[in-house]
């Protein structure tokens, strides 16, 4: 997945009409739906109503989803609803399809169900701006207001730029903060968090990766941990892994937040000063409940990652993987999960009032509309959606 900056000369300008009022209706060719029809179609079936945001305009967004759906065994099992720009998705499937030399299946637009939210401005092929921001972020609000509102079950949102957010006005670090601020969450205290999801290629196992900070400068983690954040995050968790995955006896990782987690405080004193003993006390809650519960640490952040990557490339025995891993800040837990699963791991959302997954991918302005964009991600946050879905529904 491309990273950089896109290449000299591939400039597209895409011209787009002015925003409309939302909410605006589902267009649907060759026959409109309404949100009323769509309803009363997945009450029926009782299948996962699902939102997918085109993430920002100017990426790699339009691209996989046409790609994602695709795939008969991504569609098959709920509704899908696109919330985004019909004439760019148009466009985007037009380019591909017409200038690059391949065998790729993309989804034809005029067979999805769009919600269609005009940009104001114009977009550019792979620059993220003011314009693009704004477009992504109306995605947002408008599949969060109306997810709220009972329309869908959950959301699947495509890769943002938080640069083209704060240039459009918009200063949330993330798309987390942005879902959680609307559903009435204090975005620094309560308890709702970023669980990464992968399934391993190789062996079918489960990485499971839960960060307690997030979007913050590593100079402010020592500061932002606390015994309560701790505590939210470890329950929240717990509650996930029980009621999303039915995991009734687990086994949690919990990582140290030095080197050697702080070598007996010659590295570092948060571990000896309240780290252990929090930990401790845990133990012992979760213990009394389930004796069959265990709490595993402080693992020292180096080796913790061990053990699931046996587990994950199947590289001999692994007795005892745990079923979920806690890291105490962004890149102690994302750099593991990346090397092992940047192209098929997912973000999801935990605490919300509804199911929000993410591909774990950013925008990839540099690839953009190239036809070269893996989707592999954005299948496999469809599919979990799913799954979280009818987990909260039994």
């Amino acid at each position: 997945m491309g990273t950089g900056n896109r290449e000299q000369g591939t400039v597209e300008v895409v011209e787009l009409l002015p925003i409309t009022n939302y909410p605006l209706p589902i267009t649907h060719h060759p026959s409109p739906i309404t949100h009323h029809q769509l309803s009363n179609m997945t009450n029926q079936n009782k299948r996962p109503r699902l939102v997918l945001t085109l993430g920002d305009p100017a990426g790699i967004g339009p691209e996989v989803i046409l790609k994602a759906l695709a795939d008969p065994e991504v569609t098959q099992n709920c509704d899908l609803v696109v919330v985004g720009s019909r004439n760019l998705i148009t466009i985007t499937y037009e380019n591909i399809s017409k200038n690059i030399d391949n065998d790729l299946i993309l989804a034809n637009p005029a067979d999805l169900s769009i919600i269609d939210l005009p940009t104001a401005g114009e977009i550019v092929t792979g620059v993220g701006n003011a314009v693009s921001g704004a477009a992504s972020f109306a995605y947002m609000e408008y599949a969060i207001s109306q997810t709220l509102a009972g329309e869908f079950d959950g959301i699947v949102t495509g890769p943002i730029a938080k640069s083209a957010w704060k240039a459009a006005g918009y200063n949330y670090p993330g798309q987390t903060e942005l879902l959680a601020a609307k559903a009435g969450f204090n975005i620094l205290n309560d308890r709702f968090g970023m669980l990464f999801v992968a399934r391993s290629p190789f062996t079918g196992w489960t990485l499971r990766t839960l960060l307690a900070t997030t979007h913050i400068p590593l100079c402010q983690v020592p500061n932002t941990l606390t015994p309560e954040l701790l505590t939210k995050k470890l329950d929240l968790l717990v509650e996930c892994l029980e009621n999303d995955f039915g995991l009734k006896n687990w086994r949690i990782a919990i990582s140290g937040l030095n080197p050697h987690s702080g070598e007996m405080g010659q590295l570092g004193t948060e571990e000896i000063d309240w780290l252990i003993p929090w930990l401790e006390s845990e133990r012992q809650k979760y213990q009394a409940k389930n004796s069959l519960n265990q709490l595993e640490g402080l693992i020292p952040p180096d080796t913790m990652w061990v053990k699931p990557g046996l587990a994950w490339y199947g590289n001999g025995e692994v007795k005892n993987p745990a079923d979920a891993y806690l890291a105490l800040y962004h890149d102690q837990g994302l750099i593991p999960v990346k090397l092992m699963a940047f192209d098929r791991a997912v973000n999801t959302t935990i605490g919300l009032p509804y199911v929000r997954t993410s591909p774990d991918h950013g925008t990839a302005f540099d690839i953009a509309r190239k036809g070269i964009a893996d989707a592999t991600s954005m299948k496999a946050a469809i599919q979990l959606a799913v799954e979280l879905v009818k987990h909260q529904v039994k």
